[in-house]
């Protein structure tokens, strides 16, 4: 049976439109994915279908939920079936939970406004959180991403709904904690619950998807079952998002001398051990890869790395010498090009700011940060531009440039593409191998995703609770994995498109 049927849905927010004449169906117990680059549309149709564009949305169209047109549904109305007939997960759990609130009366409210008398327990229960008694006494600030997402998709289903619309889900999460969500997903479609999801990574889509649409620019350029839309696209551009899924490397670069020691490194929180006796090398120009679940220690070494953070026991020494802030010689990268710039500042003062403390000129500072600028593949004219004008792969450039700027031996990458969509993905990746080619850069790259360092890194560390569980050659790593944790977190990989992991 339909249950979502939209027909020739356009929205305006002035000339050009953000959505463009999309027609698009869902069938009970049906998980539809969205697919598409930053800005193709997918997250302001999927506020349309819930009733919460902003009131300077012009639309069209028609969108019929259960029998009904709903399009032109007056606020008091959408109250009455958002959140009990369908229900909207947001991208971000971090800003959706309240975080003035424990879980309990968060839990407890949604329940109360869709009229369900189920215990907040039995609520997370059903979500797949496994010590719900636990969650229920604590502030969001107090759980990981993993269990803030599983909060609101339990929440999402206290009014019991017919159609759950998830944007993003798992964009920031571990593949073992995605693996979890995305079975929840899967679950509450077995249960007769349709699913429409959003989301840029196309193993997710082509994994947990009956069918995909690919949108582009406002429209929705390709649909079809899962399977036929990526095992044989028929539009230039879905064959565009398939070729810029992450390869691995065709071959790993001998370790050379050492750059980068890390000596049974061991730190400590108060009674909490964070990293225990975790011993690497990294050679000039080389890629390492630290990969592991949230909370494995992966970016308190980047901290030890950096010098933001003393070892408790162990030595972190580079080119000889322990890890000094300040002195240019190991840089870094953030996870989020949102919140690592400054929004007040321009293009140029942000490149430019490790320049002017080392006391360079203006001019000679003004020549370097020109120079950056085509070395990230980024117009001149960008530095006089302020990061809140630019994309997301635009701002993670700039931040690639101000770590250039001081000409380190060594950039620490921590999540360097995960909030990116599939093909900024793939123009970052290929300007981190170029960067490293042209200037004989190391990198220390954390992330959670498989595919992301088979792509990047030429070795592999794996850690599991602040331990060291494998190390090897990327390709050896992932294609004969020696330890079972290993094992564990690629099966735990969307295996839609295999090849994106592990050398064919």
């Amino acid at each position: 049976m339909t249950l979502l049927t939209v027909r020739g849905l356009t929205v305006h927010y002035g000339r050009s439109p953000a959505v463009a004449d999309a027609h698009l169906s869902i069938h009970s117990g049906q998980v539809v994915a969205v697919v598409g680059e930053s800005g193709s549309g997918k997250s302001t149709l999927a506020q349309a279908l819930v009733g919460l564009l902003p009131p300077a949305a012009h639309v069209r169209g028609e969108i019929t939920f259960d029998g009904a047109r709903v399009d032109r549904l007056t606020d008091r109305r959408w109250r009455r079936l958002r959140g009990r007939r369908i229900a909207y997960v947001p991208q971000d759990p971090g800003t959706a939970l309240n975080p003035l609130m424990t879980i309990r009366a968060q839990v407890a409210e949604a329940l109360r406004l869709n009229g369900n008398s189920a215990a907040p327990a039995t609520v997370l229960a059903r979500a797949g959180i496994p010590d719900p008694d636990r969650v229920l006494a604590c502030h969001p600030h107090q759980l990981s991403g993993g269990y803030r997402q599983r909060v609101l998709l339990g929440m999402a289903l206290a009014g019991r709904p017919a159609l759950v619309i998830a944007d993003e889900p798992t964009s920031a999460l571990d593949t073992t904690v995605q693996k979890a969500v995305l079975d929840l997903i899967r679950s509450m479609a077995a249960d007769g619950t349709s699913v429409l999801l959003i989301t840029h990574d196309l193993g997710v889509a082509a994994d947990r998807a009956d069918r995909v649409a690919v949108m582009s620019g406002g429209r929705i350029v390709e649909e079809g079952p899962a399977t036929q839309v990526f095992g044989n696209p028929q539009d230039a551009y879905t064959r565009l998002l398939i070729d810029s899924v992450p390869r691995p490397l065709a071959s790993a670069r001998p370790v050379t001398e050492p750059l980068l020691e890390a000596c049974e490194l061991r730190k400590t929180y108060g009674e909490t051990v964070a990293v225990d006796g975790v011993s690497f090398a990294l050679g000039e120009a080389g890629a390492l890869g630290l990969v592991g679940e949230s909370g494995s220690g992966k970016s308190t070494i980047a901290r030890m790395v950096t010098g933001l953070a003393e070892p408790t026991a162990g030595r972190v020494l580079v080119a000889g010498d322990p890890p000094a802030l300040g002195n240019g010689r190991v840089q870094f990268v953030a996870q989020n090009p949102y919140s690592s710039l400054d929004p007040l500042w321009s293009v140029g003062r942000i490149i430019a700011e490790p320049l002017r403390a080392r006391g360079m000129g203006r001019a000679q500072r003004r020549s370097r940060v020109l120079g950056l600028l085509t070395d990230v593949a980024l117009p001149e004219s960008y530095a006089t531009r302020r990061p809140g004008t630019l994309s997301g792969g635009q701002r993670q450039r700039v931040a690639i440039a101000r770590a250039l700027a001081p000409r380190p031996d060594l950039i620490v990458l921590d999540e360097p593409v995960s909030a990116l969509d599939v093909v900024t993905q793939a123009q970052i990746l290929s300007l981190l191998r170029r960067l490293r080619d042209l200037h004989g850069l190391a990198y220390l790259l954390i992330s959670h995703d498989l595919a992301v360092v088979a792509s990047a890194a030429d070795h592999l560390v794996v850690l599991r609770n602040g331990r060291l569980v494998e190390t090897g050659p990327t390709g050896d790593v992932l294609s004969s994995p020696a330890a079972p944790f290993t094992r564990e977190l690629l099966d735990a990989v969307p295996g839609g498109l295999s090849g994106a992991v592990t050398p064919g």
